[in-house]
């Protein structure tokens, strides 16, 4: 079972994947009013329409433009080592950079024999 499934059962709740791909301090000082130029954009992915739906518009509520980044299966797609991980982009930049991932990480990103390891012992 997929990891978004398998959360998705255990909550009783839907998963919408956002806000991962956005550093901290740029969520907190960098929203705009929705038509800015240069409004960063943010991938939301899920299965539930009506719980995605909620997220879009608080991501737009919060000064960014959401762009809808399919389902939880495709939402790898806004994962670490992806083109659309945390660059600030507009909503056409999210989704070319959407487009262009690729499912196979990068080094950086990439498992080790020591994976996985704690904030004490890191891999």
């Amino acid at each position: 079972m997929p990891e978004s499934r398998w959360a998705e059962q255990k909550l009783g709740r839907p998963v919408i994947k956002a806000f991962n791909n956005i550093y901290a301090r740029h969520l907190l000082e960098r929203g705009r009013p929705r038509g800015s130029p240069g409004r960063i954009a943010l991938p939301v992915a899920g299965d539930d329409a009506k719980a995605k739906a909620v997220v879009l518009q608080l991501v737009d509520e919060l000064g960014f433009d959401a762009v809808d980044a399919g389902g939880l299966d495709d939402s790898w797609r806004q994962q670490p080592g992806t083109p659309v991980y945390t660059t600030d982009l507009d909503a056409e930049g999210v989704r070319k950079a959407l487009s262009a991932a690729r499912r196979q990480r990068t080094p950086d990103w990439t498992a080790t024999p020591k994976s996985p390891g704690n904030f004490a012992n890191p891999a």
